[in-house]
């Protein structure tokens, strides 16, 4: 089983979002037929770990180190932390680039939560990346199927963007299954 940890936005925040993907260029690029590779909004999420390919018979172990982590995180907090999407950037070059929305508010918070989830997962002997920690949420894989110049435009664009304030009250572990539609499946989840 492929699996990852995040975080996910409410329903408003993804509309605001969504809202704002339609005024950037690729989104103009999207509706003219260019395949610039747009995040589905039903999947937008914060990855906080990726484990990868899991074997299913150590899925309790996952969850027991996921719900540790998530009730360490609660124990040391006074409520949830409070997010919002804006600003932006982009990530790699040519074909592998990624378009991104940043998070502020409590970002720090979701760092923290990143490093007792991988903490748990290595104590556990789990599979997981180790990358640095960044806060983001991948709206477009654009590749080098649009012009430089406009991902320039669209990160500038966002620059100026702040969606709405939320809570961040779920720890999920999702599921995800590759393919040309990608799925999702929520396996389970844990208060913050």
């Amino acid at each position: 089983m492929r699996l990852f940890v995040a975080v996910c936005p409410p329903a408003e925040a993804v509309a605001d979002l969504t809202a704002q993907i339609t005024q950037l260029r690729i989104g103009a690029a999207a509706a003219a037929g260019t395949n610039v590779r747009l995040a589905d909004p039903a999947h937008f999420h914060l990855t906080l770990a990726f484990l990868g390919d899991v074997e299913e018979g150590r899925l309790v172990e996952v969850e027991s180190a996921l719900g540790l982590a998530a009730q360490w995180f609660r124990e040391d907090r006074d409520s949830a932390p409070l997010l919002r999407l804006g600003g932006g950037g982009r990530f790699g070059r040519g074909r592998f680039t990624v378009l991104w929305v940043d998070v502020r508010g409590e970002a720090e918070a979701l760092a923290v939560l990143a490093r007792l989830i991988r903490s748990r997962l290595r104590a556990a002997r789990l599979p997981h990346d180790d990358k640095p920690f960044r806060a983001h949420l991948t709206i477009a894989r654009p590749g080098d199927r649009v012009d430089r110049a406009d991902l320039d435009a669209d990160r500038v664009a966002l620059d100026g963007y702040q969606g709405p304030e939320w809570p961040a009250t779920e720890l999920l572990l999702v599921r995800s299954h590759l393919g040309p539609r990608p799925r999702y499946d929520r396996l389970a989840a844990w208060p913050l």
